[in-house]
């Protein structure tokens, strides 16, 4: 299954950065509201409030993911619920000390269910999604959805459970193109580490973003660096980092192993004709360009010559 991208519907351009520490989102009643704190970013287009709170984010493979993403959802309504419940309190003490409620008569008075739960009939959820990006090249085999991890085979059963999805970023599972709609050096980043060990098709993404890997910023290229290993130098105080000749690099060295691979082979083919002429193995590895005792294993002839000491 691959990753559906969706088209474009947030702009650059149209964002403005906000201060988070100014930021309180209204729960729908009462005035009551929940202040936003401990954010990576905050955002506005005018329109909607843009909160990033966090992302998970793996190195290796999850087989719970499931499980944990739908605890961290679970954890942030609850969350929600209970600062909802001391807003309203602080509010209507507010109002109280004011001495407000008694003369509004338009102040609403919670019935039992609302005062119990302390999250008014009103009051709605921020919703809360979380990702997952999975840094790494291999296929992610672990299961994207709750029910997939039960071994439940009556239909009946199954429908009475609620699922819950795993929203998964993953390289190997992602085109060339749904990568490439990625606006930030995420993009970069989910290349790189998709054909890190495919240096050709790594060099072609090369020619065709070449401008954006001179520039990767210095956070991205430490996650390149600390994923593949791919010996990216730079300094202490760039910004941006220049990955192109890393790429380069790993093509070269690429190349030279299989330039190595394929000499270590003619080099063995030529002592086995060599050994079937019955030249002698000393001369067979002069001839190769090898050790004696690394061409005696190729032939086998150490276990030959031990056979034939115990008989």
């Amino acid at each position: 299954m691959q990753v559906q991208v969706a088209e474009q519907v947030i702009l650059p351009g149209q964002l403005t950065e906000r201060d988070s520490t100014k930021i309180a989102l209204p729960y729908g009643a009462d005035g009551a509201v929940i202040p936003v704190q401990k954010l990576y970013a905050a955002m506005t287009d005018g329109k909607l409030e843009y909160i990033l709170y966090g992302a998970e984010n793996q190195a290796e493979i999850h087989y719970a993911m499931a499980v944990k993403n739908n605890l961290y959802d679970a954890l942030e309504y609850a969350g929600q619920v209970e600062e909802a419940a001391k807003s309203h309190r602080k509010e209507r003490k507010r109002k109280r000390e004011q001495g407000k409620i008694s003369a509004d008569k338009d102040e609403k008075n919670p019935n039992p269910g609302e005062f119990l739960s302390g999250f008014w009939k009103e009051d709605r959820l921020i919703p809360s999604i979380t990702v997952t990006i999975f840094f790494g090249s291999e296929e992610w085999d672990g299961s994207l959805n709750l029910l997939d991890m039960m071994d439940i085979s009556d239909p009946e059963v199954r429908a009475c459970i609620d699922d819950y999805r795993v929203r998964l970023i993953a390289p190997a599972r992602m085109s060339d193109e749904e990568i490439m709609k990625f606006q930030s050096s995420l993009r970069e980043v989910m290349f790189f580490i998709k054909y890190c060990k495919d240096k050709e098709n790594l060099s072609r993404i090369l020619s065709v973003d070449e401008q954006r890997f001179r520039e990767v910023e210095r956070r991205a290229a430490d996650v390149i660096e600390a994923i593949t290993h791919a010996g990216i130098k730079y300094s202490e105080d760039e910004e941006a980092v220049d990955v192109c000749q890393a790429i380069l690099e790993m093509r070269k060295e690429s190349e030279r192993v299989g330039e190595q691979r394929g000499e270590l082979k003619k080099a063995r083919e030529a002592a086995k004709r060599l050994y079937e002429m019955e030249i002698d193995v000393d001369r067979i590895a002069q001839a190769v360009g090898y050790a004696v005792e690394t061409v005696k294993q190729w032939l086998g002839v150490l276990e030959d010559t031990a056979n034939e000491s115990q008989n």
